[in-house]
């Protein structure tokens, strides 16, 4: 059979250009794939039948291979089945029966509390931008904002006296989001003691200033948080809605309702604030199979 999957991969590479990458998951899948129908005493393509398929799919799983990862399995299985039988390497295409794999949301990657804590006490000191940086992030875990109604903020915006900020959302709807004692301190300390060094002689309505006295862009407060996020100790790939959904987990994780996570996150479908709830159940069923005996 190897034969067969070195003709399917220079077809890859030939007639579809796919990347090196892209070659080399197909790759992996189909070796496995081929050593298990070796081990069935399958040689030869039309002696595949879709309970073979459907085994080894089986046989993954048992394996404790992931969702996303079997569904990729599959996709490299009816890619070359089809390819078998575009070809008449075979009479028949044992996949054909076989469903493709849905295309289930990502699950978003988010901080533990401890991680959260870490970065948020990353900017130290009294100097301008660590007052600025230390509000930047307060604000974003406390809120969930996104990270495009961060850096929009405006002075206006802010009600810190009574507690919430005005969030100017997707399709500029407007949302009320509470704001905790930790976020309310540190904007009032970062507006009282660093937002006029930055600004020096300019005005702008704009919260958030960069080192110009303009206000920050995406790009210059992914790369704070990036640098930030190092000198906590944190290496996990991070971004700034990675704060966003710790929000979101961690609320949910409390005890908090799926509707008033919905309505701080600015949602308009309920539906999108429900894969909160499988980051959950995986963190749960993880902590479960770590420590239970019979996990």
């Amino acid at each position: 059979m190897d034969q067969y999957l070195d003709l399917f991969l220079n077809y890859l590479v030939v007639e579809k250009g796919l990347s090196k990458n892209t070659l080399d998951g197909y790759g992996r899948d189909l070796v496995r794939y081929l050593a298990y129908l070796k081990e069935e005493g399958i040689t030869a393509p039309d002696a595949i039948r879709t309970v073979h398929l459907l085994r080894f799919l089986a046989l993954l799983k048992q394996q404790g291979l992931a969702p996303r990862s079997r569904a990729r399995a599959l996709v490299s299985l009816r890619n070359f089945h089809r390819f078998l039988h575009a070809e008449d390497h075979c009479r028949q295409n044992p996949a054909d029966r076989i469903e493709a794999p849905k295309n289930l949301p990502a699950l978003p990657g988010i901080l533990s509390i401890a991680e959260v804590d870490s970065l948020l006490a990353a900017p130290r000191g009294d100097e301008p931008l660590a007052l600025r940086d230390r509000a930047m992030l307060e604000v974003l875990y406390g809120t969930g904002l996104r990270v495009s109604e961060l850096i929009g903020l405006q002075l206006g915006q802010l009600h810190l006296d009574a507690g919430f900020l005005r969030a100017s959302g997707k399709g500029a709807k407007q949302r009320v989001v509470p704001l905790g004692e930790p976020a309310i301190e540190a904007v009032v300390m970062y507006i009282d003691a660093a937002r006029p060094s930055l600004l020096k002689d300019k005005s702008s309505e704009a919260l958030f200033l960069n080192r110009s006295g303009r206000g920050l862009t995406r790009q210059g407060f992914w790369k704070m948080m990036k640098r930030r996020a190092r000198e906590a100790g944190i290496f996990k790939n991070i971004t700034p809605h990675t704060l966003r959904h710790s929000f979101a987990t961690h609320l949910l994780e409390n005890g908090a309702d799926l509707r008033t996570v919905q309505t701080m996150l600015g949602h308009a479908d309920i539906a999108t604030t429900q894969i909160y709830t499988h980051v959950t159940r995986e963190r749960l069923r993880k902590v479960h199979e770590k420590h239970h005996p019979r996990g």
